[in-house]
């Protein structure tokens, strides 16, 4: 019977790789296609906008900065062709500057972009998104109000979302998002790739809000689909992390950077390794996250910043950038990072003030309640901190394996305080 499992198993994962591979070929193929037909027309507008729609599939699904660049090349290009009745060169510049981080230029596009054209969805909905990223969350609600009537588009679903769980409406979140994917299903012009996107945002999203089941449910889901899609194999690594499953965590991590060598899972791979008490692979992990996190020029990613402050590592610079990007972006995912790092670095009054900023959106992240909690509690806030370490808990137990129980014997801690007076 086990025999016939593994076979099973295999075949499985044979198709799968088969479907990856075929798609895979078919964009590479549809690039080499439109970069023939823009070498042949140097004036076709339309040709250079698709071009940049197809770099920038490649670059999420292979997690390449240069193809952002190049799409970012193509829509400017495009633009410079033809600038009457080409929003959709403008719509690529937006999206392919978000990809690189570069939020305000990002929000001026779409600014322009709307102020010609105030009825169309996908431009309101980018500079809502450019709000959401800048930290400018009365725009963005303001943004997203006005779009009320297509909320259930796909162009408006997934950012919308998003800002619900900013500001704490997890139900709602869920909703839209669990609607989206069904609409995303029943679109004929969606690809594979990009259906499998709304699986993994629903299963992200279910993941951190502590719904272990429903987030298995629909990153199973999604890799059906792109059995290869690092975003999905990333997210059933932190899952299996979440159970305390360490070797199955690393699987599903070594498949993740195999397509894309991302930090923040060589980070996860460093921890599961540490809890099998493999000192030597943990090194090794760790040392290679180093020459590719910090030896990174450019913005700060917020989930590998955590990771070097959890290690009490690194603290220095990740604190510099920290400050740095919190100078043009004053989201709540910065504020957190930022918090973290000063609370870090021993500066708690300066942390507590970041803190509160962050989750002052009312925010239900258990990472990011925690992080208040222990600030609050370093300040001599007690009943405060117990206050985040009790909904850090309720959002999510299973937060993190290690800071979960850190979280636990805080309370116990602030309890035995009160008891004691």
């Amino acid at each position: 019977m086990r025999a016939e499992h593994v076979a099973r198993d295999e075949a499985r994962h044979a198709a799968s790789a088969a479907l990856t591979a075929r798609n895979d070929s078919v964009l590479e193929l549809d690039i080499e296609f439109y970069e023939a037909r823009a070498a042949l027309d140097p004036y076709s507008a339309g040709d250079r906008t698709r071009l940049a729609l197809l770099f920038l599939e490649r670059a999420r699904r292979l997690g390449d900065i240069r193809d952002a660049q190049r799409a970012e090349t193509m829509a400017r290009a495009s633009y410079a062709l033809r600038s009457t009745h080409n929003g959709a060169a403008l719509s690529m510049l937006i999206s392919s500057l978000l990809e690189q981080h570069r939020f305000v230029e990002a929000r001026d596009v779409a600014r322009a972009l709307v102020a010609r054209d105030t009825s169309e969805i996908e431009p309101r909905a980018l500079l809502a998104e450019t709000e959401l990223e800048l930290g400018d969350y009365s725009a963005a609600g303001e943004m997203f109000r006005a779009l009320r009537p297509s909320w259930g588009t796909l162009a408006v679903a997934p950012r919308l979302a998003r800002y619900l769980e900013i500001i704490g409406r997890l139900d709602g979140a869920r909703l839209v998002l669990t609607r989206a994917r069904e609409t995303a299903s029943r679109d004929a012009t969606m690809s594979r790739g990009q259906l499998a996107w709304f699986d993994y945002r629903l299963g992200d999203f279910e993941l951190r809000a502590g719904r272990l089941p429903q987030a298995r449910a629909a990153l199973e889901r999604g890799l059906e689909i792109a059995p290869d899609d690092h975003h999905l194999l990333s997210a059933m690594a932190r899952l299996e992390f979440a159970r305390g499953r360490w070797r199955q965590a690393s699987a599903f991590a070594e498949r993740s950077i195999a397509v894309v060598p991302d930090p923040t899972v060589l980070g996860l791979l460093a921890d599961a390794a540490t809890a099998m008490g493999d000192t030597a692979r943990t090194g090794e992990y760790v040392r290679a996250n180093r020459a590719l996190s910090l030896g990174t020029p450019g913005p700060i990613h917020r989930a590998w910043s955590l990771f070097w402050l959890d290690r009490g590592e690194h603290v220095d610079e990740v604190l510099a950038r920290a400050i740095d990007e919190s100078r043009t972006r004053h989201d709540v995912y910065g504020d957190d990072v930022l918090s973290w790092a000063l609370h870090k670095a021993g500066r708690n009054a300066e942390a507590l003030v970041a803190s509160r900023r962050a989750i002052a959106q009312g925010t239900r992240d258990a990472s990011m309640l925690y992080h208040a909690g222990m600030i609050e509690q370093a300040a001599g806030n007690h009943e405060t901190a117990r206050k985040h370490l009790e909904l850090a808990l309720a959002t999510n137990p299973h937060f993190h394996p290690s800071q979960a129980e850190e979280a636990r014997t805080a309370l116990q801690s602030l309890a035995r305080r009160v008891a004691s007076r």
